[in-house]
């Protein structure tokens, strides 16, 4: 005690912290306490709020900048609205010139080509199609080969390279005309095929024996079989079986993989490519066998992988894309594809137009098939196989998974006043 009367100093800068200094303990310990806890704003010391001049000039700065805040946020608002004008005039006056070059824009700066505004002549001129090739297999029908009429093959080995010609010559000399002859790895091995013929396989070889001999190159027949027309008709029906199952196959794929209205689009179009291929070969009388039948089936596959390829983006579109109707998003849809499929097709019509002035004989018709389902199916795939499902009614709906009504949440709602009081 003695030593706080001699100190007052002392006791007034170190009040009691129990509060039992007095109040000039309590004045002071007001102006030298320091916060505990930082001012909300993180600005300024404590000493502004604790003086009411600072307080009060505070608060005309406030109205100042309020002021202030209110002229820039109204300006602000205004520059807003000036920009958007702006670019809704942009907007429209891109899609003036967009309409003009022939595509409309929809989504940003992307130009989308109106592939469905031409729908309708294109369903017109498929049918048409359709109708004229089942009109052309039921009145010429198709000009079969020796796999499904039956005939003789023979398996014979030269001395030396022979050309195919020479050998087609030298049979049709001897009475074996409509051969058709194939090399087997080497220009020295080939696979002959005649129409069945009369005279009995020891007679037969003897004959071709004499037929098959040329100049300073004798031939030797390792093997010779004779195909029945019950083995052809047989091979016949196997072959329409295989179509009809690949389509089936391909209309549960699509239809799992998609969506059903998709799938039936699909098996449409790949049904207008082999019958619209088949069609030009009874038309024009090609020898239809065994590899025009292999080129359909590839080109079943080629085709169903194109379309794939647009399901995918459309379904894509259809769940990201907003604002914008079913035909659009196909539009976008055949848009976004465009480049890839040019580049599909013309890399492949390559390879076929190579095998079919390069590839010989056993590769001609196999070739001539390709090209025309070839550009068969890149037409389908764009129009038919995207058309029939739109049609259908396909929606941004057929995409989408819904919640079923046994998992959906129940909603509860209280209408007592008083759970709020």
């Amino acid at each position: 005690m003695a030593i706080d009367k001699n100190n007052p100093l002392e006791q007034q800068n170190n009040p009691d912290r129990n509060g039992s200094g007095g109040s000039n303990s309590d004045a002071n310990s007001t102006n030298t306490r320091r916060r505990k806890k930082p001012r909300r704003d993180g600005k300024g010391s404590n000493t502004k709020t604790n003086n009411p001049t600072t307080a009060a000039s505070s608060k005309s700065k406030t109205r100042r900048s309020g002021k202030k805040g209110t002229d820039k946020d109204s300006q602000a608002l205004a520059n807003t609205q000036a920009t958007v004008s702006n670019l809704e005039t942009n907007d429209a006056e891109d899609d003036a010139a967009a309409q003009a070059e022939g595509g409309i824009k929809a989504i940003g700066n992307q130009r989308i080509i109106p592939f469905m505004k031409i729908e309708k002549p294109m369903a017109l001129l498929s049918l048409l199609m359709v109708i004229g090739s089942i009109i052309a297999i039921a009145v010429n029908g198709l000009n079969l080969g020796l796999d499904f009429t039956g005939g003789v093959s023979a398996d014979v080995r030269y001395e030396q390279s022979v050309e195919q010609v020479d050998v087609v010559n030298a049979l049709a000399d001897n009475g074996f005309d409509d051969a058709v002859v194939q090399y087997l790895g080497t220009s020295q091995e080939l696979l002959i095929r005649l129409p069945p013929q009369s005279d009995s396989v020891d007679g037969l070889n003897d004959s071709l024996d004499n037929a098959l001999a040329l100049p300073n190159n004798n031939a030797e027949i390792s093997n010779i079989n004779i195909i029945g027309s019950q083995v052809g008709n047989e091979v016949y029906l196997n072959s329409v079986m295989s179509l009809a199952l690949a389509l089936a196959c391909m209309l549960g794929y699509v239809a799992l993989r998609f969506q059903f209205k998709l799938s039936l689009g699909a098996v449409l179009s790949l049904f207008h490519d082999a019958i619209v291929t088949i069609g030009v070969f009874a038309l024009f009388g090609f020898p239809f066998d065994l590899t025009v039948l292999a080129a359909i089936l590839a080109l079943i596959g080629y085709s169903l992988n194109d379309t794939i390829v647009v399901y995918d983006r459309i379904r894509e579109n259809f769940r990201r894309v907003r604002g914008i109707t079913p035909e659009q998003t196909i539009d976008l849809s055949l848009t976004e594809t465009l480049r890839r499929t040019i580049m599909t097709i013309s890399t492949v019509l390559l390879v076929v137009l190579a095998m079919l002035f390069l590839g010989g004989d056993g590769l001609y018709w196999f070739s001539v098939a390709l090209f025309i389902g070839l550009l068969a199916g890149t037409y389908s795939s764009t129009y038919i196989a995207s058309s029939i499902p739109l049609r259908m009614g396909l929606s941004r709906d057929d995409f989408i998974v819904k919640v079923k009504p046994e998992f959906e949440e129940e909603i509860v709602t209280f209408d007592d006043p008083k759970m709020f009081e």
